[in-house]
């Protein structure tokens, strides 16, 4: 299995990414050891409002946010197509792109994310699709999660590196990660820079330079979301 290579894929909206986002990629990362983290910011995201700034905005604050970080780099897949960013088709383009199986994808998410996975586009054909990181996040425990969902119990695992306790080759688990990722949103990020408020700390600081640059953010009211989470939504 040595030799078997392990893509990871973290998508979502991204408006903006932040610290949040870049601790669930190293630490999903660690655990599964991971060839690479691959970010994907969503073109259109379909559960939610317009993105407060353009793709290409996004996808250039994503870029310098993984530059120089190890393991970590950015794709223009979904930008590149039309229609809704589903989770689904993500899964599906980069299987075709990379000429990859569903069992060498590990889709990234936290536990908040995660814990609304009924209500994603073709679940539960989704899971089976990519494996699944799922990390913890402040408010959503892991054991919560077993408890919430007893149906899916059996895929469930912990992470122990490349042994990890799986499956055959075409199988897709999920993997639950505990991490101390900062209790971090993008909706708190815009509120805060549309108020005038300082962000020092919750993005990268090229990405705080790339927003001051081009004034983002601040020139509407903060876009609210009931889904502040680390996948396909916030």
């Amino acid at each position: 299995m040595s030799d078997v290579v392990r893509i990871g894929i973290l998508g979502g909206t991204l408006d903006p990414i932040h610290q949040g986002h870049i601790e669930a990629a190293l630490a999903a990362r660690e655990a599964l050891a991971l060839e690479r983290v691959i970010i994907i910011p969503t073109h259109v995201p379909p559960h939610r409002s317009r993105p407060a700034t353009s793709a290409y905005h996004r996808f250039a604050m994503a870029s310098l946010a993984v530059n120089g970080v190890e393991g970590l780099c950015a794709s223009d897949l979904e930008l590149l197509s039309p229609g809704p960013s589903y989770t689904a088709d993500t899964l599906l383009r980069v299987s075709d792109a990379r000429g990859i199986g569903a069992s060498q994808i590990f889709f990234i998410t936290g536990a908040d994310a995660f814990a609304e996975i009924e209500t994603w586009s073709r679940y539960p054909e989704v899971l089976d699709l990519s494996n699944f990181i799922v990390v913890s996040r402040p408010g959503m425990s892991l054991s919560a999660l077993r408890q919430r969902f007893p149906q899916l119990k059996a895929r469930m695992r912990l992470p122990i590196g490349r042994a990890t306790e799986a499956a055959a080759a075409d199988e897709t688990l999920i993997f639950l990660v505990e991490a101390p990722t900062p209790d971090i949103s993008s909706t708190d990020i815009r509120r805060r820079l549309a108020e005038g408020q300082p962000v020092s700390g919750l993005v990268p600081l090229p990405v705080e330079d790339h927003i001051q640059q081009h004034a983002l953010y601040t020139q509407q009211s903060p876009i609210t979301s009931t889904a502040n989470h680390l996948h396909g939504q916030n």
